[in-house]
C-alpha cells in the first residue's frame, strides 16, 4: 500500500514538472515598464518603423533589427504568428523563431516592438492555407487560395506589446 502511494506521488510529481516545463518552453513572458515580452528580451531602443522595414529588407539591412508598428491580427488559435501594418493596405506576418513562444490571440490593434530579421521569401500555398484556417475563413475561402506568395516576412527572436 505505502508502495502504490509512493509511485503515485512520483508519477504526480512527474506530471507537474513536465506540465511546468512544457508551459514555460512554450510561452516565456516578463513584465516590464516597456510592456510584455515574449521570448527573449531585448533592448526597446532605435527601433525602425514597420512602414520603412520593407526599403530597408531590399537593401539587406534587415536582419538584427529592431522594428515597432502596429498589430492587425495574431494567430486565433495559438498566438503562433502576427501581422504588422506596413501601410498603404500592406501588412507584413511575423512568426517566431523555432516555434518557440506565442503572443497573445487577443493582441490585434496593440503595439509591438521586436527583434529579429525580415527577408522577402515565397510562402506555399499548403501555409497561405493553414495561415487562412488560423484566421477562421471558411474551406471554400481557403480552396480558392492556389498561388504561393512572395511577401516580407518576419522572423522574431522576441516581441514587446504595450
Amino acid at each position: 500500500m505505502a508502495k502504490q502511494k509512493s509511485n503515485n506521488m512520483k508519477k504526480t510529481l512527474f506530471l507537474f514538472a513536465a506540465s511546468l516545463a512544457i508551459y514555460s518552453c512554450g510561452n516565456k513572458t516578463a513584465e516590464t515598464a516597456t510592456g510584455t515580452f515574449y521570448g527573449t528580451e531585448f533592448k526597446v531602443e532605435n527601433a525602425v518603423a514597420a512602414t520603412e522595414l520593407p526599403a530597408l529588407a531590399k537593401e539587406g539591412k534587415a536582419t538584427d533589427v529592431v522594428v515597432t508598428g502596429k498589430i492587425n491580427e495574431a494567430c486565433k488559435k495559438k498566438g503562433c504568428w502576427m501581422t504588422i501594418d506596413l501601410g498603404e493596405n500592406e501588412e507584413m506576418r511575423v512568426t517566431f523563431k523555432d516555434y518557440g513562444f506565442f503572443v497573445p490571440k487577443d493582441c490585434d490593434g496593440k503595439e509591438a516592438t521586436f527583434k529579429g530579421t525580415a527577408t522577402f521569401d515565397t510562402t506555399s500555398v499548403a501555409d497561405l492555407q493553414h495561415y487562412a484556417s488560423d484566421e477562421g475563413l471558411s474551406q471554400e475561402e481557403i480552396d480558392k487560395i492556389t498561388e504561393p506568395e512572395i511577401a516580407l516576412v518576419f522572423e522574431a527572436t522576441g516581441v514587446v506589446i504595450k
